[in-house]
């Protein structure tokens, strides 16, 4: 990275031994492309040949397809995990869940829809494939086709937008000409002393689950924060609050945050989730650690 670390981000991007040059035009495609390439020769940087592809209108990165119209999970992974049999023991959900999981940021509503699922991985629970498990699996297949798995880049976009979701499902966005477009999807169970949240608390965790979340989308950006819930706007002034719900607002103060009221039927995502009942039988948390990978523009 650093032979090309004047290059990064404006250019080019670079992930270990792999990188790729972009532009907006085929002409500065070309003018980026030589400048690489010149710099590659300068330092005696020797490129394999048949690993590179010139001027394409897109490509795989990290097993993402990359183009203009955005960030797509790539066909060959979707064709795995397409042809993957109904689980018929513990191991076998692990690693359904870990192929799905792997690009959870790309599925709405993940953590619902795996719950039948990481049910099964409970401590001494029964291992029951049941028809709402079957539907599970194959909606998750379904949620990476690639109609409605593409997410688009981070760049150029005027501010970052959130949904509070309570329980915590997220949504990051961007927005561009008064269009939304999603950029990631994240979720999390609630679990332990979570589970007996007010309200409130619940909705403003998961404002500091986003944030922690999109940390590196956030940094520096204007975040406008949609909810139903209008208290959590009053909130963050709030002098008398819990100590707990004091610390949350401490973390937030890092970042320009303007939370807007929204209705439920306009913020519908939300709003579903909000109102759906969840059993609490075999509580399971669900890995949501994102890898800086994922962060892949």
């Amino acid at each position: 990275m650093a032979i090309f670390s004047d290059f990064i981000e404006n250019i080019m991007e670079v992930f270990m031994d792999d990188f790729s040059v972009y532009g907006k035009s085929f002409d500065q495609c070309l003018k980026n492309l030589e400048k690489v390439l010149q710099r590659s020769k300068e330092v005696d940087l020797v490129l394999n040949w048949e690993k590179c592809h010139f001027m394409v209108r897109g490509g795989i990165v990290l097993g993402h397809r990359i183009s203009e119209r955005g960030i797509e999970v790539g066909r060959a992974k979707i064709e795995v995990i397409e042809q993957l049999p109904p689980p018929t023991n513990i191991k076998a959900i692990r690693s359904f869940l870990g192929h799905t999981g792997f690009y959870r940021r790309f599925i709405k509503n993940f953590s619902h829809i795996a719950r039948p699922l990481t049910n099964l991985l409970a401590k001494d629970a029964p291992f029951v494939f049941d028809e709402e498990c079957l539907e599970a699996f194959h909606k998750l297949k379904e949620a990476l086709h690639p109609s409605s798995s593409r997410l688009i880049g981070t760049n150029h976009l005027k501010s970052c937008v959130m949904q509070a979701i309570t329980p915590l499902e997220q949504r990051s966005g961007q927005t561009n000409d008064k269009k939304h477009h999603a950029i990631s999807y994240a979720s999390k169970t609630l679990t332990g002393p979570q589970l007996n949240y007010s309200t409130t608390e619940k909705e403003l965790l998961a404002v500091v689950f986003a944030i922690d979340k999109f940390r590196s989308y956030l940094v520096g950006a204007k975040v406008i924060i949609y909810t139903d819930h209008a208290a959590l706007k009053y909130l963050l002034t709030k002098k008398d609050a819990k100590p707990r719900l004091i610390r949350w607002v401490l973390l937030l103060q890092e970042f320009d945050i303007e939370i807007r009221d929204k209705k439920g039927v306009e913020n519908s995502v939300a709003d579903h989730l909000s109102r759906m009942k969840f059993e609490e039988t075999f509580p399971m948390p669900i890995d949501d650690y994102m890898r800086d990978d994922q962060l892949v523009r």
